[in-house]
């Protein structure tokens, strides 16, 4: 038969996926000779077969028995003994930290007869009292799911008609009216009584805390958290210690350094007369540590000796919780301690420097998400406004500004602006650069305004459907803001402020763009030191997604050994749209080369200031990607205004020959239209004017004694016919341009048959990329754009997602692609370089899975580099997943 239940004794803290983090780390410090009391563990399996049949697995109940005897031969007490009874407490433990989620039942084993006993035997009434009181309320709470507030109400009044501030105050007789009172609340909603049997107490309180693993709220924290929600909990079953017994006695929740900051030193919360309930929950004021050695001298000394065994023995940052009953320390959980971002890379350092860890165990402690955390700046909340709304939080910062409605008020403004939008598109890029932040009342994590303004390092909040956007004004919550208002947006929590709020500048952003130096800063110096040890280890390169002469030189001030992705798409916008409305409205061979004529220039000066900002490392430039009626008016705009001129009786002119044209390329599905490879095969000279700017702008370079490496990517390649098209002209182009130095000619795999053709497609390819965004939305036909806000919530809810595949990358489907596309591919060429630029470069579980799969690089947005930089070398050292502190 499965055993379902160890003793202490028989654990260690490395069985956590059988006993869970808190089942283990008591089996641990049992195994030390620390003062644990005693009791067992009953395991998560059993948790996982009770919440699949509704039932305690055959055996677990004489397990538990057996246990129990164990327990009661040790302390020399009796479980239900109605003069000296065994008390015990039950507690959730699930493999990783889950505070607060889940359930916790103590003085198990009182009753009508016991409590006297109990009374007796400690001398202290009141106390027993206490203990039934608080027994029934926790009881009734998790086990038959009577209210809380029931019980707080006559709490409430207790203290009310005692003229007391607080639950210690409360006398012994009106203790007893409160016990009274809670069964008759237990009587009301669980429609029986208080059940008087220990054992049934203790078996009802197993199954609860089983139960408890799927709360609603346990399971959004896991969901937040990405923890897998098949793991089930353990549960701890142990001897009561109390910390309410006297002066001489409290509860203390403590850390070995401080987990806000990682400074070293001994930091906790000590509350006297109190069980450690009463401390988490702030019901008094507690005391700091060191007033403990003045309290309790002995406690205190042997509590800094516990500690620093423990933090030795985990070689981490330990979070501590004990109980000191009658001047005796007793020890009740350990872990790991959770701590914020910042400490966890001070920390991290000071552990090296110690040498208690090495520099590969360090890059372990810490991780991509923390890193992007202390990158965004922050609002001084303390000082916050009620907030107007919340929004989805789609890029992490926090961001002041004026409201602007439009594109050209944000690119026009002097001053800070946010652009606030239903919803944005491509033409509101100028915008975007020039905002200080995005708010939309549309759209997802996934939208056009998130996707761009987590690449731009721009704070945004998506979907806040509470605000309606109408001409000028913005009402939400029955107030209207208008044009110039001050407004401010957190894009970590989704929150919206009127007016402006306080913002805090990131130092580690500062310290990557060069403004600070690390030294004397333990943050930047732990961040300067791990980064350093990262880009040593690595495997992957990490390169950028860049446009312009600017952002690759932040780029490379954040750690970018090149760009792997120039949208040439976004180098047609603004005045140069006209020059593609040309292009396409042209009615012959000559208005066409003109057309293309007037782009080339303009082409070649762009890719000559990216080729100087990157210098000496490679640019790689894909050719125009998105279908080419983007870049003309909408179809119903253009449609609305042809109408109104002909009611008028006035010449549409122009307009009727844009929408003439619109009409005529207007396609029901764009992603998969006339785009990519097929306008080169389509659209002639198109091609080959980006080809041709590109060669002269790096012979220009080469010229002036610089080391241009520019790439050409071809987009959207399905077959090999395709990429050999346009390989053939490219290849006669650049043979025409005297002075330009090798360019390497490859394609972005965005298309499943390309990943299955990998081997054909490789013959003609001398690199590949991955475009994961594509490729994510054609492996599962979604488009992102549309489906996120419309069932993407529910299918995480239903487990279908752990997270969106357009976050993080779907390894079982589109990663099965990648794998394939790689191996394939260098089977036919084995020198094939092979990156990824979709939005997964930046994603750090998305970067482990690149290495795994032995890519050469990953491109993100230039912001997101130090994060992609971090990742790699976690891959290198073994990391797998995101640290449970």
């Amino acid at each position: 038969m499965t055993r379902y239940v160890y003793d202490f004794i028989e654990g260690n803290k490395d069985l956590k996926d059988l006993l869970g983090g808190k089942g283990a780390n008591l089996a641990e410090m049992t195994r030390m000779g620390l003062p644990v009391p005693p009791g067992f563990t009953v395991t998560t399996e059993a948790c996982r077969d009770y919440l699949r049949t509704g039932m305690m697995p055959e055996g677990l109940l004489g397990e538990v028995e057996r246990h129990l005897h164990l327990m009661q031969t040790r302390t020399s007490k009796t479980f239900g003994d109605a003069d000296d009874p065994l008390l015990l407490s039950v507690r959730s433990g699930a493999k990783f930290s889950m505070p607060g989620m889940m359930e916790t039942i103590l003085d198990i084993g009182l009753n009508d007869a016991s409590v006297a006993g109990l009374g007796r035997q400690s001398n202290d009434e009141r106390f027993a009292w206490d203990s039934y009181r608080r027994l029934i309320q926790m009881f009734g709470k998790t086990v038959f799911d009577v209210p809380g507030e029931e019980f707080e109400s006559e709490l409430a009044a207790a203290r009310s008609t005692a003229g007391v501030r607080t639950d210690a105050e409360l006398s012994t007789a009106q203790l007893q009216d409160l016990v009274y009172a809670y069964k008759r609340v237990f009587r009301e909603h669980a429609g029986r009584d208080f059940p008087q049997a220990s054992h049934e107490q203790l078996f009802l309180s197993i199954g609860a805390v089983f139960r408890s693993w799927n709360a609603e709220r346990a399971t959004l924290y896991r969901r937040q958290e990405r923890i897998p929600q098949d793991l089930g909990t353990a549960v701890n079953v142990m001897a009561m210690v109390f910390g309410n017994r006297g002066e001489d006695s409290g509860s203390v929740v403590a850390f070995t350094r401080d987990p806000a900051t990682g400074r070293r030193g001994v930091y906790g919360d000590y509350l006297r007369n109190a069980q450690g309930e009463d401390v988490v929950a702030g019901i008094r004021n507690t005391v700091g540590l060191a007033d403990l050695a003045t309290i309790d001298p002995a406690s205190h000394t042997q509590l800094l000796s516990i500690m620093q065994r423990l933090e030795q023995r985990y070689r981490d940052l330990c979070d501590i919780e004990f109980t000191i009953e009658n001047g005796k320390l007793w020890m009740l959980q350990t872990r790991v301690g959770k701590r914020t971002p910042a400490a966890a890379f001070v920390i991290a350092a000071q552990l090296v420097d110690e040498g208690t860890i090495t520099l590969d165990e360090a890059l372990q402690r810490v991780t991509g998400e923390q890193l992007a955390l202390l990158m965004f700046p922050s609002f001084d909340t303390a000082a916050a406004p009620p907030p107007l709304t919340i929004g989805v939080p789609a890029s992490p910062g926090a961001s002041v500004g004026a409201i602007v409605f439009d594109s050209a008020a944000a690119a026009a403004a002097t001053g800070p602006v946010i652009l606030v939008r239903r919803e944005t598109n491509p033409d509101d890029l100028p915008g975007m650069i020039a905002a200080q932040g995005i708010l939309t009342s549309r759209g997802g994590k996934t939208s056009h305004a998130a996707v761009v303004a987590r690449g731009m390092g721009k704070t945004c909040v998506c979907g806040a459907d509470e605000l309606v956007i109408e001409g000028d004004t913005v009402t939400v919550g029955g107030r209207t803001l208008h044009a110039g208002d001050a407004i401010s947006i957190d894009g970590t929590s989704g929150k919206v402020y009127p007016g402006s709020v306080a913002v805090r500048p990131s130092p580690v952003v500062r310290f990557f763009e060069g403004e600070l130096t690390a030294h004397g800063d333990p943050l930047l110096s732990a961040v300067q030191r791990l980064m350093i040890h990262a880009d040593h280890t690595a495997r992957l390169d990490v390169h950028a997604n860049a446009d312009t002469g600017a952002d690759a030189a932040r780029a490379r001030r954040f750690g970018a050994t090149g760009v792997g992705l120039c949208r040439t798409e976004h180098m047609f916008l603004g005045e140069r749209r006209q020059l593609v409305e040309r292009l396409i409205l042209a009615d012959d061979d000559d208005e066409r080369d003109g057309a293309l004529a007037a782009l080339l220039p303009l082409q070649r000066a762009d890719f000559e200031e990216l080729f100087a900002a990157m210098d000496g490392l490679p640019v790689t430039v894909r050719l125009i990607d998105p279908p080419l009626h983007e870049f003309l008016p909408p179809l119903e705009e253009l449609t609305a205004r042809v109408a109104r001129a002909e009611a008028l009786g006035e010449d549409a002119g122009r307009d009727a020959t844009l929408l003439t044209a619109v009409r005529r390329m207007h396609e029901q599905n764009p992603m998969l239209g006339l785009r990519g490879v097929r306008l080169g095969l389509v659209i002639p000279g198109l091609f080959a004017m980006q080809v041709r700017a590109i060669a002269e702008a790096a012979a220009s370079r080469a010229t002036a004694g610089a080391d241009p490496r520019p790439e050409i990517m071809v987009p959207l390649v399905g077959a090999v016919q395709e990429l050999e098209t346009v390989r053939a002209e490219a290849e006669a182009i650049l043979a025409d341009v005297p002075g330009a130095p090798p360019i390497l000619i490859g394609t972005m795999i965005e298309v499943p048959r390309a990943a299955l053709t990998a081997g054909q497609i490789a013959v003609s390819a001398e690199f590949f990329s991955f475009g994961t965004n594509d490729l994510t939305q054609m492996t599962w036909g979604f488009s992102r754009d549309d489906v996120e806000g419309a069932f993407f919530g529910r299918y995480i809810q239903l487990g279908v997602f752990a997270v969106s595949p357009f976050e993080t990358i779907d390894s079982d489907g589109v990663g099965e692609l990648v794998s394939i596309a790689v191996e394939r591919g260098r089977a036919t060429r084995p020198d094939l370089t092979v990156g990824v630029c979709g939005e997964h470069g930046g994603d750090p579980a998305s970067v482990r899975f690149f290495h795994t799969a032995g890519l050469d690089y990953v491109s993100c947005s230039p912001f997101r580099v130090p994060v992609a930089r971090l990742e790699a070398g976690r891959a290198a050292t073994g990391a797998t997943g995101s640290d449970s502190r």
